[in-house]
């Protein structure tokens, strides 16, 4: 007989942690010792949540010296995307008003050169613009310069990523000393956890702590006895994940993956229908919200998880029964409920697509089919992805380094013993598990498995490794078990066992760690790139201030920041045009005819190209996917260098472009005059021909 969720007694000696729930949640029995205890667990991660901001800023200042350095070095430390988000804060602190620069975005001619299009609807700038608003109407411009308003609230995001690591923490063992181990654990685990101290303006800087602070409100949302606060927390849940999507364009993959987190507990009747249909309607509400201020973005219309929802809603209800039966009955009910709905998933997501003609997001589907064998492997866009050490698998050493903090042992044993627990849920046995247990756990097994296949993710696993592994800790559910198992469990010896331990190990942390930090934080750096500076210096004070710039995406993002210059592509890599045309002007270092190249680049509109020894020459990565092999592969041409070739590519009939326009050769200097150069750039001023030249556009010659 299957047992309801109304039925179902929460976890083991749900009772005795009933009250010190309720104290988080405001809603059970105050004393002035509650008031106390909840008054210093409050004043902890607040204060954790400081030390982590000032420790990322302290390594941040200490790295580059960035108080002592002019202001073109300042610009160019934000290192490739960074600098494109980072300038369009300049531009608004830089318009005349408010409202000109707003039309600026949003008319914006300059990203792309010979194209007008829309920032707020392309982009997810929406957090530079509100800062610069706030900017020019505080009274902070006499002692806080611009570029430190802008980064020190970034780094104060990071203080509320902790204290929403701290809160889930707390609200899933009951004791804030959970969330004290989180907040140490995501500190110590800086290298692991957080890349904000050298990449500020990236968007996931800005997006983590609000999907934090969202999975925090889900937590406290799946709590049994949540009453009369139960419509602020949906408030807060739809907040948190507004601002998330708000700030990232890769959101609707990481509410995909929540969904399919939802789904999963839905199937196992771990969480009521009414539970199931909230959390999905604050998932589509979110999204919704941005789609309204991204000028009606098609890409969030054609989103996987928007399809995923309406499927999921829509099978679940016109399937009725799915969870009666006996076991066998309700598998094969469950297997036929998933086809339907990812049958239907597919269904309308191909058709919105087709409808909407949406191609922005196709690369991420490229380079998803090629890394698992399922795509062409030779696809341009897909390539760059994966010849990323990033988006490989993640490495072993980063357990290595987890292990060292002690985080990983007790986050293993934690999974895997409420893996088993889930187990026996799903197999209708006698044990059962808490609905926010439940969530959390397989939150953190999804967004591992994701964190597993590309390293790039291990930011959206590694804080949440952080509170789960304190919940092991601290959490009395696992205490309880394992003094069950030896025969000895009472009440003191749980309370004493989850009150000692993660001291020892807080103890055993400040003891081994405290003295490196206070190293690290020490540790005295400078920035130094003499030879972007000077080429960043030349294109201020020797070219138009209309000059069309070409060159890679990395270096032109750093451009538009230091010179103002108009671009040819960017690393923002979500529009199927701007991937064409970037794949176009990077024939600059393909095997292409001169009179080619320059076809290319005049059609792109460009004045001037930037050429890099470091991309023309490079061995930083493996034969095959250096830069210039992923164009010889994709143009037909045989690669540089030995080693063995695909039988179908042939020699090119051209010597490599950025290699021959050194050698001063007749056609080259009839096409391009060299303008400036230093040790690292070569920057050609392009010519305007009497006769333009034919471009050669077949992509296989």
């Amino acid at each position: 007989m299957v047992l309801s969720i109304r039925n179902r007694e929460r976890i083991w000696d749900h009772d005795n942690s009933r009250h010190s729930h309720n104290v988080i949640l405001s809603s059970g029995v105050w004393t002035w010792k509650n008031v106390l205890w909840v008054a210093i667990g409050w004043i902890v991660a607040i204060s954790l949540g400081l030390l982590c901001c000032i420790y990322v800023a302290t390594l941040h200042e200490n790295d580059l010296w960035f108080s002592n350095i002019k202001e073109v070095e300042r610009e160019i430390s934000f290192r490739t995307e960074c600098g494109l988000y980072y300038s369009y804060y300049k531009q608004m602190l830089r318009a005349p008003s408010f409202q000109q620069g707003l039309s600026e975005l949003i008319s914006d001619n300059t990203t792309e050169s010979k194209r007008t299009i829309n920032l707020l609807q392309r982009m997810n700038i929406h957090q530079e613009v509100f800062l610069a608003v706030l900017y020019r109407v505080l009274p902070i411009q006499a002692y806080l310069e611009p570029v430190y308003f802008y980064i020190y609230t970034v780094f104060s995001l990071q203080a509320v990523y902790v204290i929403a690591l701290f809160i889930i923490g707390w609200l899933l063992s009951g004791s804030w000393l959970a969330g004290v181990l989180s907040g140490v654990w995501y500190i110590l685990n800086r290298v692991d956890t957080t890349r904000v101290e050298f990449t500020i303006s990236l968007r996931e800087n800005w997006s983590l702590p609000f999907f934090a602070l969202q999975v925090a409100a889900i937590t406290c949302y799946l709590r049994p006895h949540l009453n009369t606060i139960q419509q602020v927390v949906v408030w807060l849940m739809f907040l948190a994940t507004f601002l998330f999507c708000l700030t990232w364009q890769f959101n609707q993959f990481i509410l995909l993956i929540q969904a399919l987190v939802v789904f999963s507990l839905d199937a196992v009747d771990l969480i009521s229908t009414e539970q199931v249909t909230c959390l999905y309607l604050v998932q589509v509400s979110g999204l919704l919200s941005v789609w309204l201020l991204q000028f009606c973005n098609s890409m969030i219309l054609g989103s996987l998880v928007l399809s995923f929802i309406v499927a999921a809603l829509f099978v679940k209800h016109f399937q009725k029964g799915l969870k009666s039966g006996g076991l066998a009955a309700r598998l094969g009910k469950l297997l036929l409920h998933t086809f339907l709905v990812l049958t239907l998933t597919f269904t309308i997501n191909y058709l919105a697509k087709v409808t909407l003609q949406l191609r922005s997001d196709e690369h991420i589907f490229k380079f998803i089919k090629s890394k698992f064998g399922l795509g062409p492997t030779r696809d341009f866009d897909a390539s760059l992805y994966l010849c990323e050490e990033a988006f490989g698998l993640l490495p072993l050493n980063t357990f290595e380094r987890l292990a060292e903090t002690l985080l990983a042992y007790p986050y293993l044993v934690t999974v895997a013993v409420l893996l088993a627990l889930l187990m026996m849920v799903a197999l209708e046995r006698p044990t059962c598990i808490r609905s926010d247990v439940a969530y959390n756990l397989l939150h953190t097994v999804f967004f591992g498995l994701l964190a597993l296949s590309t390293m790039r993710m291990k930011y959206l696993w590694t804080g949440h490794m952080c509170v789960f592994a304190s919940y092991g800790v601290c959490g009395k559910e696992l205490w309880s078990l394992f003094l069950n198992m030896i025969r000895c469990n009472t009440k003191m010896k749980v309370k004493l066992i989850r009150y000692m331990v993660p001291l020892v190990i807080l103890g055993f942390l400040y003891y081994k760690f405290w003295p490196k930090l206070m190293a690290e934080v020490s540790e005295l750096r400078e920035f130094y790139d003499p030879d972007t500076v000077e080429l960043m210096t030349w294109i201020s004070s020797k070219t138009p201030k209309k000059a069309v710039f070409a060159g890679s995406m990395q270096l032109l993002a750093g451009i538009k920041l230091c010179t103002g210059r108009v671009l040819t592509n960017h690393p923002h890599y979500e529009d199927q045009a701007l991937r064409e045309r970037t794949r176009q002007v990077y024939q600059i270092y393909a095997r292409r005819s001169p009179e080619e190249v320059h076809a290319i680049l005049r059609e792109a509109g460009a004045d001037y190209v930037v050429m890099e020894d470091s991309i023309c020459y490079e061995r930083r990565h493996r034969r095959g996917c250096r830069l210039r092999d992923l164009l010889d592969l994709a143009n037909g041409h045989i690669m540089d260098g030995p080693g063995e070739n695909p039988p179908d590519l042939v020699p090119a009939s051209h010597p490599r472009f950025c290699e021959s326009i050194k050698t001063d050769d007749p056609v080259c200097t009839s096409l391009f005059t060299r303008v400036f150069q230093n040790k690292t750039f070569h920057v050609y001023k392009l010519k305007k021909s009497k006769k333009r030249p034919k471009a050669v556009e077949d992509k296989t010659q």
